[in-house]
């Protein structure tokens, strides 16, 4: 809980936007901001909001990655969709974001 508890400081610290660019299958170069970083059943998770905001998507709507380290430089990020998955990161980010916020 405490390397959680970390990276949630690190996703509130002000003015520090961690803009992350990642490829779609067909080579498009799309740009995310970070939201947040959260583990989830014994797995990481990125919460991104693009920095374009896709065609019919809210400015407060955000895409749940899951993270791949393959032990080499770059990690892999595959959108989730997973509904059971997605409901269980965004109520351990609000949990983390709540904490946060008491201290």
């Amino acid at each position: 809980m405490n390397d959680e508890k970390e990276l949630l400081d690190e996703e509130f610290e002000e003015g520090d936007e961690d803009i992350i660019t990642l490829a779609t299958p067909d080579g498009e170069e799309v740009d995310f901001t970070q939201i947040a970083t959260v583990e989830f059943e014994g797995s990481l998770y990125v919460i991104m909001q693009p920095v374009e905001l896709f065609e019919g998507m809210d400015e407060d709507e955000a895409l749940v990655f899951s993270v791949t380290d393959d032990g080499e430089e770059d990690s892999r990020f595959d959108v989730v969709t997973d509904e059971r998955v997605i409901d269980g990161v965004f109520a351990e980010y609000n949990k983390l974001f709540e904490e946060q916020n008491k201290n």
